[in-house]
């Protein structure tokens, strides 16, 4: 996996920025600007779409290599996306800027990018291969996924600087999960409100075959004080995505990394 993602992981080396909260949250982003302007971005992401191109994902025989192969072809497919199609030299303002009035999520619905041979979107991967039936038939599929692939904005879950691989992605999974849960993007308490992320409920029968419901599955991720203030809460409400794009400049809290 490591040698396969080399090109990409050298992008993520050079260009996210991750910092720990207080909390113990995790708050990262995306240098677009940066990558841009670098004269080996253009080759490094040629390298990764051509080794993709040619690789068989049907030699993946078992759920982590699989689940960390897709994930990281979700991932730099839709970074890969936003370098190559800047506006006006810019990286965009977020990822609805590809889409329209009609339809502003059009980004991910189009088939433009190559594994194998074959064509995906990016729902393909996420929705069609790592939450779809044949994973779930053969037990691959895994709720934490939501939570690993990053679409490009602010509301996302963290983009990782390290791939996820075979060998570490139970804990990647559990740390990603864990971390998102301890910022207030995804998680805050509000009196007898619980606000989670609108991926809980765009997704909420993926966490419900999990844990039973919403709660049940945010409980198992969750310790301490804040395990305290969850379970004092009656109520659920979502928090607003933001599809900002999780460039640097779009959080606050990494003022320091500008």
């Amino acid at each position: 996996m490591a040698h396969l993602y080399a090109p990409y992981q050298q992008l993520l080396d050079r260009h996210v920025v991750e910092v720990s909260t207080e909390e113990g949250g995790l708050v990262t982003a995306f240098r677009y600007a940066n990558a841009m302007r670098a004269a080996e971005t253009a080759s490094l992401l040629q390298r990764q779409r051509t080794q993709l191109a040619a690789f068989d994902p049907a030699t993946l025989k078992d759920a982590a290599a699989a689940i960390a192969f897709w994930i990281n072809a979700y991932n730099f497919f839709m970074v890969a996306h936003i370098l190559e199609n800047p506006e006006d030299g810019e990286p965009v303002e977020g990822v609805k800027s590809f889409g329209s009035f009609i339809n502003p999520y059009r980004v991910f619905q189009r088939d433009l990018f190559t594994v194998g041979g074959a064509t995906y979107s990016l729902d393909d991967i996420e929705k069609g291969i790592l939450l779809g039936e044949d994973f779930a038939a053969r037990g691959w599929k895994d709720a934490r996924v939501h939570f690993a692939v990053n679409c490009a904005s602010v509301g996302c879950p963290p983009l990782r600087q390290a791939i996820y691989t075979a060998e570490r992605l139970d804990a990647q999974l559990d740390d990603n999960l864990s971390r998102a849960l301890r910022t207030d993007r995804h998680l805050r308490v509000d009196g007898d409100t619980l606000y989670l992320s609108r991926l809980f409920d765009w997704y909420e029968a993926d966490f419900a075959d999990v844990a039973g419901s919403v709660r049940g599955y945010v409980l198992r991720y969750v310790d301490g004080e804040l395990r305290q203030a969850v379970e004092a809460t009656s109520d659920i409400a979502y928090i607003d995505y933001d599809w900002s794009l999780n460039r640097v400049e779009n959080f606050p809290e990494l003022a320091g990394e500008r």
